[in-house]
């Protein structure tokens, strides 16, 4: 049976729809995701970025009215428009962040000029459907808005699973920018070639050929862009750097002539590391936690696999379980030399077991206990860290401890972040457990503390000391263990709440207080 022409081309329209829906939801998680990345805060980034899409599309709709006189030319126009600014957004972002150091108005404004653009897109469409065939609205209605949200279905779902994983941020953005050109603009103009004037086809065959070009040449120096933006934000040469679905991971190293290299490790822009001094951060944290019981030690965090080296530097300990979202990052400690160098190859421990999972997930599951806990996650300014630091976490933790068991949390710097260091405190009591604090200095971050616990509230508070029989350490003694635990004046308790995932404050005390330096 022969198809009717103006089947085939309602479902070649449909099928333009569908694309362009598609593509403009993937704009969207870009620019959130790039915010999220960059500034933290992924809260405030991606109701921005929503809300002022959102209402520049009511801006975009009103806006194509005078187009629909001329629906297959606006169309096109619009499309083209769209696949280059939507295609080179996540590029002029990072630019603007890197070089220029005006992100959030820059943000706004290509979050602005995509809405605009999307916006205009449906009036059209709706123009060019009522061409090929005549129906309600009502039904016409039904038709475009369901195809235009099975395809933002489908692009929400290629953003995370394929394109973020094979091409990055910034190629992502390009490759669906391509695509956005050719199903916006080929498509078209081929359902409605008789109806559209030869030299009009011509031009918007040329304009979209220079949107793929720019596009084109654009992704070959990709790459390069990249690394000379990222570059711009970093002290010492960047050694390593990819993009992960959870986060942005940079590796950095001085190239200094006397002393050692100074190996950083950067999450979103954090430094979590540097070589020069990691001992004094990764020995306060772990061997307070090991002067209990530690045949069996759990590792939440700490993916570069320091604190598992400070932990394997006892022999009794039988087996460690070691936690940590990001496969990437423990891949990195596996077999980036220099790292794997600086943590005594710990993850080839047969000792150990890495798992890459939430944390919080996890242990909803867990079904084996612990006699020590060491907790290194980054500083919790965002909701996704937050949970890591709610009463709920700590309550889930309790589920894998044996009795005695001792828990260390890195609490973050009592003196840049006193709010957020007590709030971590009152979380972790609020959950029922007896703590004790204590900070040190380290030169990369500065002042710095931690949270020692044991479970049972009320009990005698747990005592910061070093196990009989600990390694010689570099940086910690008695002495300055039992000096760390004295806070000055300004920097003792204060008031403040603790954390949950409905109420996580923990956030908010973060950003603000960190915003400061």
């Amino acid at each position: 049976m022969r198809i009717p022409p103006s089947r085939g081309a309602r479902f070649l329209l449909m099928l333009a729809v569908f694309i362009c829906a598609a593509c403009g939801l993937v704009y969207e998680l870009a620019l959130t995701a790039l915010g999220s990345y960059l500034i933290g805060n992924s809260v405030m980034q991606t109701s921005v970025v929503l809300s002022v899409m959102v209402f520049a599309m009511g801006i975009g709709s009103l806006a194509a009215k005078p187009l629909q006189k001329r629906a297959v030319g606006g169309f096109a126009l619009v499309e083209g428009a769209l696949a280059l600014v939507g295609g080179l957004s996540v590029l002029i972002l990072y630019v603007c962040f890197a070089w220029l150091r005006i992100y959030m108005p820059a943000m706004v404004v290509v979050s602005f000029v995509v809405g605009l653009l999307i916006g205009a897109e449906i009036p059209l469409l709706m123009t060019l459907l009522q061409r090929i065939r005549r129906q309600e609205a009502g039904s016409a209605v039904a038709d475009m808005f369901a195809v235009d949200y099975i395809g933002a279905l489908v692009g929400g779902l290629a953003f995370p699973l394929f394109l973020l994983p094979v091409f990055g941020q910034l190629k992502g953005a390009l490759v669906v920018g391509a695509v956005n050109a050719v199903a916006g603009v080929i498509v078209v103009l081929w359902i409605f070639r008789k109806e559209t004037r030869r030299i009009v086809r011509f031009s918007l065959v040329a304009g979209m050929a220079g949107v793929l070009a720019v596009l084109g040449t654009v992704y070959v120096l990709a790459d390069e862009i990249e690394v000379t933006a990222r570059q711009q934000l970093y002290r010492d040469p960047i050694v390593h750097a990819e993009t992960t679905p959870y986060q942005d991971i940079v590796l950095t190293r001085s190239t200094a002539f006397t002393g050692s290299p100074d190996l950083r490790l950067f999450l979103n822009g954090d430094l979590q590391f540097s070589s020069v001094d990691e001992y004094r951060y990764h020995e306060a944290l772990v061997h307070p936690a090991m002067s209990g019981n530690r045949s069996s030690v759990l590792i939440l965090g700490g993916g570069d696999a320091l604190a598992l080296r400070e932990v394997l530097r006892y022999d009794d300990v039988d087996r460690v379980t070691l936690v940590d979202l990001d496969p990437a990052v423990t891949r990195l400690a596996r077999t980036y030399g220099p790292l794997r160098e600086l943590n005594g190859d710990a993850l080839r421990d047969p000792r150990v077991t890495a798992v890459n999972a939430d944390a919080f997930n996890w242990l909803r599951d867990a079904d084996q206990r612990y006699d020590t806990v060491v907790i290194d996650f980054p500083d919790p300014d965002t909701a996704a860290l937050a949970k890591l630091y709610s009463v709920e976490f700590y309550h889930l933790l309790g589920r894998v401890l044996n009795p005695g068991a001792r828990v260390l949390v890195q609490g973050g710097s009592p003196f840049f972040a006193p709010k957020t260091y007590w709030s971590i405190v009152e979380s972790v009591r609020e959950a029922g457990y007896s703590t004790t604090q204590y900070q040190v200095d380290v030169p990369s971050f500065g002042n710095w503390g931690f949270v020692l616990a044991t479970r049972g509230k009320g009990g005698p508070a747990p005592e910061p000391r070093l196990a009989d029989g600990a390694p010689q350490l570099r940086f910690l003694d008695a002495a300055v263990l039992k000096a760390s635990t004295v806070f000055p004046v300004d920097r003792r308790p204060r008031d403040v709440r603790a954390s949950t995932l409905l109420d996580p404050v923990v956030v908010e005390y973060t950003r603000h207080e960190w915003r400061d330096y």
